[in-house]
């Protein structure tokens, strides 16, 4: 990893750490050399409050595939202004048609159409995800993963090893809807709830991003 860190040790101390607990240790210990990433889905204002309230000038990478709805992209211009978001956008290098099986329930999908979601997204999201990463080169990166959003991420950790020795953050982890709710309230931040992921195509599932599929063999 870039941080010398042990993951274990530090997961144990930071047990029962407030959110703003965990990013002030993250940014410490990058020496602020941080990002946060965002596509801009509910409840995002809280993840972005958060880092940028500590560090108001912390870059944040969001992967644009253009083929957000309307209200999405609102949303983002409203958050942007907002809390003055130092955005740096990045797009899909070829433009790809949301197949079919974005429609179709994960359960219900065949290995065929699942093949099709991983294409796309690899095309639309994780391609330029790298790019950005790449070029933003942060040491640490916060993310919005909570647990109660699937089976996947119930399991994570608030620190966690991530693509190219990158030291991924997870300050929101524990987080209930109520909490998240609560917090919008508390700081009068815009949300979005009509937010629709043709790359995921389904609230318990995964894009590529968190499971594994970000980093390239």
């Amino acid at each position: 990893m870039k941080l010398a860190i042990d993951l274990e040790t530090a997961n144990t101390q930071l047990e029962g750490k407030s959110a703003d607990e965990i990013v002030q240790f993250a940014l410490d210990l990058s020496d602020g050399d941080a990002i946060v990433t965002t596509n801009f889905r509910p409840y995002e204002a809280v993840i972005l409050h958060l880092v940028t309230r500590r560090k108001p000038d912390i870059r944040v990478l969001w992967i644009d595939h253009g083929l957000n709805l309307d209200p999405t992209y609102r949303f983002a211009e409203k958050t942007i202004n907002q809390l003055n978001l130092n955005i740096h956008k990045f797009t899909p290098l070829e433009s790809a048609k949301i197949p079919e099986a974005a429609y179709v329930p994960e359960e219900q999908r065949t290995a065929e159409q699942e093949a099709s979601i991983h294409a796309f997204s690899e095309t639309v999201k994780l391609e330029p995800f790298r790019r950005g990463m790449a070029e933003l080169d942060g040491a640490a990166w916060f993310t919005a993963l909570r647990r109660v959003q699937n089976a996947n991420r119930a399991g994570m950790n608030y620190l966690e090893a991530g693509p190219n020795g990158i030291l991924k953050v997870n300050p929101i982890l524990d987080w209930t809807d109520a909490e998240m709710d609560a917090y919008l309230a508390e700081h009068d931040l815009p949300d979005e709830t009509s937010y629709f992921d043709p790359a995921k195509a389904g609230e318990k599932s995964e894009c590529g991003l968190h499971d594994g599929r970000l980093v390239k063999e």
